[in-house]
């Protein structure tokens, strides 16, 4: 296929290209490199540095599909300018859409996030379990799924929505290299490296096994391969919604554990008080995406911190 992936000279973005490249796909990237990097090794892909409102200036009738990733994706941002988020998503989206209709292309996958639920209070949140997001960021992402189900039925769009939970790990050198860094675990591999005196642990009091926060993490590979099986099982018409993590979730104390026997480092960490609106547990269940695409992840913690680890050096 000849696919334009949006956001591919970031950390998702680049590992998604990367697998589509190695399967043997055609792959043109659209990306402003705001907080993408235009070093990112990717051989083969062909580079268009521009907005995502660009597309209709990239897309065409030979384009198989779009692989949507380009967004604005910090929490407390998007809480202190919700209107960078309407615009930088939700206006910006639409454009996208609008292009892929113009342009006669028939699919598209979208970066959706698990933010669009906000704090279910239930053990494994599954796709069909209310919506109610608790900030500006996961309204923007939730905005889109609806616009892609209408645009799915009214226009016979086939669309996927990926609800990512908690992406870590590496492929190759490809890495996190956010700025601010916002992740648990590279901001851990800053302490293992000495350039950090310590981590923080943000809630001890939690109704969980350890007392800390509970979430999904899951290996940006096992992500780039649910990109590619969404494009192929995409279809005519229909707008499908996938949660994507392990179902198993790893707590605060449990991840500087894999980080400390990874790293062979001590890492210390200092207990702080909770962060406003930190849910206590936030695990996916993946069986829907198992179901329908044949999706199973196949890397634990430690590997993903692992592979972090291996590409910082």
């Amino acid at each position: 296929m000849k696919l334009l992936v949006t956001g591919g000279a970031g950390y998702i973005g680049a590992v998604v290209a990367q697998r589509l490249l190695a399967d043997g796909h055609t792959v043109e990237i659209l990306d402003n490199l705001t907080t993408g990097h235009a070093n990112m090794d990717l051989p083969g892909a062909v580079w268009h540095r521009g907005e995502i409102a660009d597309a209709g200036q990239v897309l065409d009738s030979s384009f198989d599909g779009v692989v949507h990733l380009a967004a604005k994706s910090l929490v407390g941002e998007s809480v202190q300018h919700p209107e960078r988020y309407w615009h930088g998503n939700i206006v910006a989206s639409l454009q996208l859409i609008d292009a892929i209709r113009a342009a006669g292309v028939e699919r598209l996958v979208f970066s959706s996030t698990a933010a669009v639920y906000g704090e279910p209070g239930v053990e494994k949140i599954t796709e069909d379990i209310p919506t109610r997001p608790t900030n500006p960021y996961g309204a923007s992402k939730l905005a889109i799924d609806h616009m892609l189900t209408a645009e799915a039925a009214a226009h016979g769009l086939a669309a996927v929505s990926l609800r990512y939970f908690n992406v870590a790990g590496a492929s190759g050198a490809l890495r996190e290299r956010h700025d601010p860094e916002t992740h648990l675990i590279p901001n851990l591999l800053k302490v293992a490296r000495g350039e950090a005196a310590e981590a923080k642990i943000f809630g001890t009091d939690y109704p969980t096994r350890d007392g800390t926060a509970i979430r999904d993490y899951i290996h940006v590979v096992d992500l780039a391969d649910a990109h590619v099986r969404a494009l192929e099982a995409a279809e005519a018409g229909r707008h499908a919604i996938y949660n994507l993590g392990t179902g198993t979730g790893t707590s605060v104390r449990e991840v500087i554990e894999a980080v400390r026997e990874v790293t062979g480092e001590d890492v210390p960490a200092a207990e702080q008080p909770r962060r406003p609106g930190d849910p206590a547990v936030l695990v996916a269940s993946g069986d829907l995406a198992a179901a329908e695409l044949g999706w199973k992840p196949q890397r634990d913690i430690r590997e993903m911190v692992a592979d972090a680890w291996a590409a910082l050096q």
